[in-house]
């Protein structure tokens, strides 16, 4: 949802930004125990206390990017003006707009067809009224920070005399209907009539609206404690929880057959070649072959290691950046639309995580023997914060041409490259420094020779290409069925909630990205072929080449998405978060492989 991502990083600035200042409401929390979330700082109201009902965004409902503000329609407004409620980070960057409106919502007040305006809708709110009808536009509310939506209006096909004509209708009446307990609001949704439109069709003019709604109170016995679990009775529905653990079943099988043949095949290999490799036989010298015959070069480090040394650095930023993210959700810090506090968490700690790619970065480098050190730091700074902001500005600049929420205004622009200026490079920067001050030295088991051994011609398929095709497919089979219900929340209106299985999913995927880089690295070594650093990481990211190819399957089979817009964000921020994959499942490709390499190395003779 849209959500994977949720492995993700800063790809949830695509719903961008307004300028208005940051005011903390009622905090809320969460409780993972049996009974229901813990939800701290209630608000407690008295009888007919004003209760402010605010209007969030109104869009197309299949393009969950194109947002716009709710005043961007010809709704009637309140009496005193539009209103509009300072915001946090999060909520900004999740593009919320929350706009006043003029329906009294009193707390235990019923209305009955109460009156908000009349008005007659010229020509030009009569096509925007229109054109929203036909994209099927929703408008987004809250309630006592309770999300609440509804659609503007509905199109009919009439055939009148054989021929079919589109009608289109705009909801004029709107029922609130708001359940409590004691002095609290517990829950409230909304309803329009269809039998209260007026037609808004092609050829109308002069068409007079009147605008009511209804207000409907009803005491219920649900704890406060327990008032979002409406929210998640569709993830956790035993229907979709089943398919979530059959998922996980079956990718497990699969893993661990695959894995346990490959790993059965490898130590079978490994033992042989250790008994050949150990034996002091000048004979066995003289006809040396397979992986111990590139001993003195397998070490080798690598070309463009500056690069690979900054890929590294950031890669391993975006895997602990991963496990805090999860950490924070498995101990009930999100729950479903807590406006904002996902996208906040992650803004935040990938600055404060930025001092982890600065030293890794500038450790192995030195290791290395690098002596541009420099340059890597601020390679390493750069290296996905530079795409990352290149890609923003194209996006936030179609965001602004379509005068959509999901722009990022110059005031929030502003803050965010104070917090990138301020903590993001300077942490980094520090991170460099102590890690190029480190002492600690590359431990490798043989030496290296003056000069590099040259490799055997090889078949096509022990290329880069072909081994990062194998290398990508099993950990993508494992993430497959999971990856659409992330997709369907980040992209879409579904809630994912359940992050004990994501995060299941993810200690898998780390697994097998793992194990098959190593099983490919060794076969690699066995044909001669020493240039296994790149390869590793290329191998270990290449699923994230695959998630991406997912997205176009996604797009155009999954989902009704399209417009210039949407689809411009789709594709620019998942190759963004893509990248991400790819750097941070290189990483860990490559460092299992250097476990691995430095093992098998170490547990024979070789001078």
């Amino acid at each position: 949802m849209r959500s994977v991502f949720v492995c993700s990083l800063l790809v949830l600035l695509h719903h961008a930004a307004a300028t208005r200042p940051v005011e903390i409401s009622s905090s809320v929390q969460q409780d993972l125990q049996p009974q229901g979330r813990l939800l701290l700082g209630a608000n407690t109201y008295k009888q007919g206390e004003n209760v402010p009902l605010w209007a969030s965004k109104v869009g197309p409902f299949t393009n969950p990017s194109e947002t716009y503000e709710y005043t961007s329609l010809p709704f009637c407004q309140p009496k005193e003006g539009v209103k509009w409620k300072t915001l946090q980070l999060g909520e900004v960057v999740d593009a919320n707009r929350m706009a006043s409106t003029p329906y009294l919502l009193n707390f235990k007040a019923d209305r009955k067809d109460e009156l908000v305006c009349e008005k007659a809708l010229t020509n030009d709110e009569l096509a925007k009224f229109r054109e929203a009808v036909q994209e099927d536009w929703y408008f987004q509310m809250y309630y006592d920070d309770l999300p609440v939506w509804g659609f503007i209006g509905k199109m009919e096909k009439i055939i009148k005399q054989g021929i079919s004509e589109m009608r289109y209708f705009l909801f004029t009446h709107i029922d609130f209907d708001i359940k409590y307990n004691d002095d609290k609001v517990i829950e409230i949704n909304v309803s329009t009539d269809p039998q209260q439109a007026v037609d808004i069709s092609d050829g109308t003019s002069n068409v007079k609206a009147k605008f009511t709604y209804s207000v409907r109170w009803t005491a219920v016995t649900t704890p406060y404690e327990k008032r979002l679990q409406r929210y998640e009775r569709f993830p956790l529905n035993p229907v979709h929880l089943e398919i979530h653990w059959f998922s996980i079943i079956n990718s497990c099988v699969t893993v661990l057959l695959l894995t346990g043949f490959l790993a059965t095949i490898l130590m079978r290999v490994l033992k042989a070649d250790f008994i050949k490799y150990s034996r002091d036989d000048p004979a066995l010298d003289e006809e040396e072959s397979g992986w111990k015959y590139v001993h003195g070069d397998v070490f080798r480090f690598p070309p463009a290691k500056n690069l690979f040394c900054a890929f590294v650095g950031t890669g391993t930023q975006i895997f602990y950046l991963s496990l805090f993210i999860f950490g924070m959700a498995l101990v009930g810090a999100f729950y479903p639309y807590n406006r904002g506090a996902l996208y906040t968490a992650i803004i935040v700690m990938y600055a404060l995580t930025a001092c982890i790619a600065g030293y890794v970065a500038a450790s192995y480098y030195k290791q290395m023997e690098g002596e541009l050190w420099v340059r890597n730091i601020l390679l390493t700074c750069f290296i996905y914060c530079g795409p990352f902001f290149l890609m923003f500005s194209f996006l936030n600049t179609v965001a602004i041409v379509y005068r959509s929420t999901a722009a990022l205004p110059f005031g929030t622009i502003v803050i965010i490259i104070i917090i990138w200026s301020l903590v993001t490079i300077p942490l980094t920067v520090f991170g460099g420094i102590a890690g190029k001050n480190n002492r600690s030295e590359f431990h490798a088991p043989c030496r290296t020779n003056k000069y590099p051994r040259e490799i055997p011609q090889l078949p096509w398929y022990r290329t880069t290409v072909p081994q990062m095709i194998m290398a990508g497919f099993l950990p993508f089979s494992a993430i497959y069925v999971e990856l659409y219900y992330i997709f369907a929340s980040v992209w879409g209106h579904k809630v994912y909630i359940i992050w004990s299985i994501l995060f299941i999913v993810y200690i898998i995927l780390i697994i097998v990205t793992a194990f098959i880089t190593i099983a490919l690295t060794y076969f690699q070594l066995a044909v001669e072929d020493h240039q296994w650093w790149w390869r590793s990481f290329l191998c270990g990211g290449s699923t994230g080449l695959f998630v991406y190819g997912y997205c176009f399957y996604y797009y155009f089979a999954r989902s009704d998405m399209s417009g210039f817009m949407q689809t411009t964000f789709f594709f620019g921020y998942m190759a963004m978060v893509c990248f991400g994959f790819f750097l941070m499942l290189g990483t860990v490709g490559w460092r299992a492989s250097l476990l691995f390499v430095r093992h098998i190395y170490r547990a024979i003779k070789c001078e």
